[in-house]
Parts: structure tokens; C-alpha cells; sequence
């Protein structure tokens, strides 16, 4: 007795022209002033930062992942004048080095060549293109994991690798996702110790002028791939989802990505931490997914022992997902998820979803809202999740958990694709505006876009052209005033 037959779903090219984005070095640029097809809003005075991989090719070395390109950091400036675009590669030690010699050096984390490098025979030399952050007068450059390097805020000049004092040394596990209060100006951050006798969570917390206040070590079941997390409160929350490194793989010459090991049986968890001095509150089963990037977490108002969650949970990892050019070519879909925990009892007393699973990811909120009761929230989504064949971002998202049954979704036109979180600007009258960019994969050609981040599905309302190419880039911020700590600490190593 023979079964069904078998329908094979024909492979598509869904995003055609998309290897333009990634076949050039894109020009370092100095205040280039940008025009403007539209209008941009009157309040929209300040700074977009955006930081992304920008290089992917040293010497005979292409590389094979999205992760392993050189970071370059973009600051768009808004003024009375018009807007004005200053573009810089970060310096750190892996481009200086191979600069140097005039070759790729490094192992990356997609991408492994013969003689290539690890630090102290275990880690990656960053490439610092995750993310770009502010903090006192510092604007610092993350990567993955690793310290993070200053830039000078105006000019985007790599100034040097930042350890908060010395607090920190190059051995110090640190990520790519702090979180900034924005009413006290304190920085927390983590990093995962990838031991297989003793993994940890490092917790840290940092002081507004930059001073360590506490370094927590949490114990892990094993080592496991955790990208981000939540400020909430008086906690702070980590999705440990099932995703782990195999340290034994990555010594025998293995790329990070190969060494990645999706074990959904183990089952995915929220680990609660307090704010005040990071010990452990209590560690949530909350089914067997995955999240790559939180949305935001808050105490429940009425009810002082729940804690609400808020991330991006998909259905299996995405790093196998961002080989270039050929990007998401069988992404699972994933959705905005709201997890509410009781931390007394250490249950899951309720799952709420928003109706959108086109695989989203980058999702911003109200910078000031962070750790607070919020509502609003944007992303980027993958329009054709579900369709076998290459794809990436195409559609701009506004989701309301007042709301969570729709959502406000702007489709790029056929051909362009999204890049770079869309950073939100707020209006001091009410609403704001939402900023990406766009990517022409028949032209070539790159923009940026305004819009009402209270009506994106009518579209942008201002678009900023390009005359040379720019790389669609990972995390940005948009920052009205670079707030100047006389507080910094003085850093020997910068």
C-alpha cells in the first residue's frame, strides 16, 4: 500500500537582485548632505545611529554569513539645515589587524578558512556590527560578544576598546544588547560564559558615570546561545531558549554557527533576576521555542507578583537562516508573544499573542518606555515566510498590545527590502516617527525612511535617496540630544 503522493513546493527566488547588498564596500562618508523626496516632520531634530556588517570580502576570504561582515556605523543627522549622513567602519581589532596584513585573519562566526584565529583559542575577534548605543559621552559599538569600542558622537571616529574603567578586561563575556534606564542612566548588560563543566550568565549593572555597581554570575544548565534580554522593573528577564553550544565542535576547527545545537526537548525558560543586586528570583518553563530579541518587560500594576514579558518568539533559531546572499530561504514563522509569570510560584499563569507571523524581528518601542507598561511597538517581518526560496525583510509593522488582533503593516514594493531596526523619534506633541532603510535590489540603489509611526501602512512620508549604496544594517537608535555625563570614568585603555 503506497502513501499520498509526495507535492514538491517549487523553490522561488523571493527576493531577486537581493546579492546587490552585499556584493560592495560600501564609501565612508563625512556629513554628506542627503535630499529629500517628501517632507520630514517638523519635530524630527536629532540623531538616527545604525550599526550593521558592512565587508564581506578580505583577500581571497568571501564570507558566508551575515554576522561575519566588518561593523560600519551610520549617523543620520537631522536639522533646521536638512538631514546629513556620516558613515565610518568601526576600528577594532580584527579590521586593523587584517587591514594590516592585508587578509582575512580572523574565524568568523559563519565562516572558517584554513590558519584562521581564535582569541585564546576559544572566541571570535568581534567585528563590533550588532549595535550602537549612547552612554554618557560615549557612543560605543557592540558586537556579539566582547567588549564594546567608543566612537566619537559627532565624527564616528573609533576612539578604543571601552571597559568602563577597567572594570572589565578582554576576557570579559559581554553581548550586544545593554539595556539603559532611562530614568537613572544605569547600564546593564550580560554575557554568557561558555563553559561545559560551569556555564554562567554574567550579570552586570553599571552606574550613569560609567562605575560597575555589581557583577553577577548565574548558573546555566549548559551553555546556552542567548542574544538579548529585558530591563523590567525592578528584575530583569532572560529567555534561555534551547539553543547550545558545543565547545568541543568549535576547538576541533568548526565554525560557531556549526557548533549550535537546536535541542527543543530541553525546553525553553525565563530566568528572573533582581535589578538591585542580581540574584536569581525564579526560573519560568514557558514551552519549547525560541528568542532571539525581547520587546520589552514591565511589573504587572495590578498584580505586584506577576511579571509581563515581552519578546519575539519563533519557532526554531534563525542564525542558519542569514547565510548571504541567500537569506531566510526556509525562515519558520515566529510571533510577538506576551508571557505573564508568577514569580512567587515560578509558573506561566498566561500567553497572550499578537496576529502576526511573518517571522518578525527588530522590533523597537518608545526608548523611554523601556522597563515600563507600554502599548505600541514596530518590527520588520518577512512578507513571504512560509514560501520555500531565498527572502528577507520587506514589510514595516506597527503592533498595539491594546490592540493585539491587528496590526498596521506597510509592503515595500516589489524587489525592495528592509534593513535596520526601525528607530522610533517621538513627537513632544504626541505620536512620532519610525525610521529604516531601504534597498533597491534592481537598482542598487539605498534610502531612508520616515514614517508616521502611527500610520505605516500609509506609507513613508519622507524618503531620503542615496547616491552611493549603504548596507542594510542590524540595531539603531534615534537620540534627540547626546546627553554628556560629567561623570564618565576615565578609561586608560581608550
Amino acid at each position: 500500500m503506497t502513501g499520498p503522493p509526495v507535492v514538491e513546493i517549487p523553490v522561488v527566488d523571493h527576493a531577486p537582485g537581493l546579492e546587490r547588498a552585499f556584493s560592495f564596500v560600501p564609501a565612508e562618508r563625512t556629513a554628506e548632505r542627503l535630499r529629500v523626496e517628501g517632507k520630514i516632520p517638523l519635530f524630527l531634530r536629532g540623531t538616527y545611529y545604525l550599526n550593521g556588517p558592512a565587508r564581506f570580502a578580505r583577500g581571497e576570504v568571501r564570507y558566508q554569513h551575515w554576522l561575519d561582515g566588518d561593523g560600519m556605523v551610520v549617523a543620520l543627522r537631522f536639522g533646521d539645515e536638512g538631514a546629513r549622513l556620516t558613515a565610518r567602519f568601526v576600528r577594532g581589532t580584527k579590521l586593523v589587524d587584517e587591514e594590516a596584513a592585508g587578509r582575512a585573519l580572523y574565524r568568523a562566526f559563519g565562516t572558517s578558512f584554513p590558519e584562521d584565529r581564535l582569541v585564546r583559542g576559544i572566541a571570535l575577534e568581534s567585528p563590533l556590527n550588532v549595535s550602537i548605543y549612547p552612554f554618557g559621552d560615549a557612543l560605543l559599538a557592540f558586537g556579539e560578544q566582547g567588549l564594546p569600542w567608543e566612537l566619537d558622537p559627532e565624527t564616528l571616529e573609533t576612539r578604543g576598546v571601552f571597559t568602563f574603567g577597567s572594570a572589565l578586561n578582554p576576557v570579559t563575556p559581554f553581548a550586544a544588547h545593554p539595556k539603559i534606564d532611562p530614568q537613572t542612566g544605569e547600564l546593564f548588560n550580560f554575557g554568557i560564559s561558555f563553559s561545559s563543566a560551569q556555564p554562567s550568565l554574567n550579570l552586570y549593572r553599571f552606574g550613569a558615570g560609567g562605575d560597575l555597581i555589581y557583577r553577577r554570575r548565574l548558573a546555566l544548565p549548559e551553555p546556552r546561545s542567548i542574544h538579548d534580554f529585558c530591563l523590567a522593573g525592578r528584575h530583569v528577564a532572560f529567555f534561555l531558549g534551547p539553543y547550545r553550544l558545543d565547545m568541543d565542535s568549535l576547538r576541533e576547527g568548526h565554525t560557531l554557527l556549526d557548533s549550535l545545537r537546536w535541542e527543543p526537548e530541553r525546553g525553553s525558560h525565563l530566568l528572573v533576576a533582581r535589578r538591585d543586586d542580581g540574584g536569581a528570583v525564579a526560573t519560568v518553563p514557558v514551552g519549547e521555542r525560541y528568542v532571539l530579541h525581547g520587546i520589552n518587560a514591565f511589573e504587572d500594576p495590578a498584580n505586584g507578583d506577576h511579571l509581563i514579558v515581552d519578546v519575539l518568539e519563533l519557532d526554531r533559531p534563525v542564525y542558519d537562516q542569514y547565510n548571504v546572499p541567500d537569506l531566510f530561504p526556509d525562515v519558520a514563522p515566529g510571533r510577538p508573544v506576551r508571557l505573564t509569570v508568577d514569580l512567587k510560584t515560578g509558573t506561566l499563569v498566561d500567553r497572550q499573542e499578537i496576529a502576526y507571523d511573518r517571522a518578525p524581528d527588530f522590533p523597537a518601542i518608545d526608548p523611554e518606555l523601556a522597563g515600563r507598561p507600554y502599548e505600541d511597538f514596530w518590527m520588520l517581518g518577512i512578507s513571504r515566510t512560509g514560501c520555500p526560496g531565498r527572502k528577507t525583510f520587506d514589510q514595516l509593522v506597527h503592533a498595539s498590545w491594546a490592540h493585539p488582533g491587528r496590526v498596521d503593516v506597510w509592503q515595500a514594493p516589489p524587489g525592495h527590502y528592509l534593513g535596520g531596526e526601525p528607530a522610533f523619534a517621538a513627537n513632544p506633541q504626541g505620536g512620532g516617527a519610525v525610521l529604516c532603510q531601504r534597498f533597491d535590489g534592481a537598482s542598487g540603489d539605498s534610502a531612508f525612511l520616515v514614517f508616521d509611526a502611527f500610520d505605516v501602512a500609509a506609507g513613508p512620508v519622507a524618503v531620503l535617496p542615496l547616491d552611493r549604496p549603504l548596507h542594510l544594517g542590524f540595531h539603531a537608535l534615534f537620540v534627540d540630544r547626546f546627553v554628556r555625563s560629567p561623570q564618565t570614568v576615565s578609561d586608560p585603555l581608550r
